[in-house]
């Protein structure tokens, strides 16, 4: 079973991977022997290593198309191929939907739909001339399957990678699997800025059935799981990765109780 986690020597591209869940997955291919690149719009406070081997860092702005070439041609005049790509760049910040910019939507959707669509075009095309062909990883969130109030676009951008991400799986095989990961509250070190800390954080905690947010880790080894050949099978799937979700907020006030 080992052997079948076994991602020695693979070459692996983790957009965002500087801090929060992209440094996580970042750092846990490492561990499993990987030849990890990192790509963002800032260089990391410090290097991304394990056990002495370090990530390379490539400095980028995944919304623009050359900086993605230059990620890719960087990856391939290094290893020359590409195995796994990551696609984990994203985020948005709170808004109100009656008066968001257009300008403002605009940005959202182009980081966390269309980046990624350019990203894992740029990396099909070189794995589809691979004899092993490649694994594309998309992050998605339960904001694309459930309400997104504050951010509306965010979640409209996410729910459209989930559809991306089938139509991908179709065209791409059988060379390309094209997986997403519809992922919940994380617990990173920017945690506090969305849910609070100290008893404000332990209670959004209490609305997860496995009472507790994800941490990186947990979300790093899901993109193992799929980048192995464990999940050789495993194209157009989108995995919820949320702890069982949200307790139903009638259940909480049918109880007398805060939802």
């Amino acid at each position: 079973m080992s052997d079948l986690l076994d991602l020695k020597d693979k070459v692996v591209i983790v957009t965002g991977g500087t801090m929060g869940a992209g440094k996580g997955i970042a750092e846990r291919f490492l561990e499993m022997g990987a030849h990890v690149t990192v790509c963002a719009r800032n260089a990391p406070a410090e290097p991304i290593a394990v056990d002495g081997r370090e990530a390379v860092f490539v400095e980028a702005n995944v919304r623009k198309p050359e900086d993605i070439d230059r990620v890719i041609d960087d990856v391939v005049q290094r290893h020359g191929r590409l195995d796994v790509l990551v696609n984990n760049a994203g985020g948005s910040p709170p808004a109100d939907a009656a008066t968001a910019s257009p300008r403002f939507s605009a940005s959202i959707i182009d980081l966390n739909l269309t980046a990624p669509l350019n990203f894992a075009q740029k990396a099909n095309a070189i794995m589809q001339k691979q004899d092993a062909g490649g694994c594309i990883i998309n992050i998605g969130s339960v904001s694309g399957v459930r309400p997104s109030p504050e951010t509306a676009v965010y979640g409209a951008a996410k729910a459209g990678l989930m559809n991306l991400t089938t139509s991908l799986a179709v065209e791409w095989a059988p060379k390309v699997r094209v997986n997403t990961m519809a992922v919940g509250p994380i617990l990173t070190e920017k945690a506090d800025v969305h849910f609070g800390d100290g008893n404000i954080r332990e209670a959004v905690e209490r609305t997860v059935p496995m009472g507790r947010m994800a941490t990186p880790r947990d979300v790093a080894d899901v993109c193992l799981f799929l980048a192995s050949p464990l999940a050789s099978y495993v194209t157009g799937a989108n995995v919820l990765l949320h702890g069982g979700g949200e307790w139903p907020a009638f259940l909480r006030a049918s109880k007398g109780e805060d939802a």
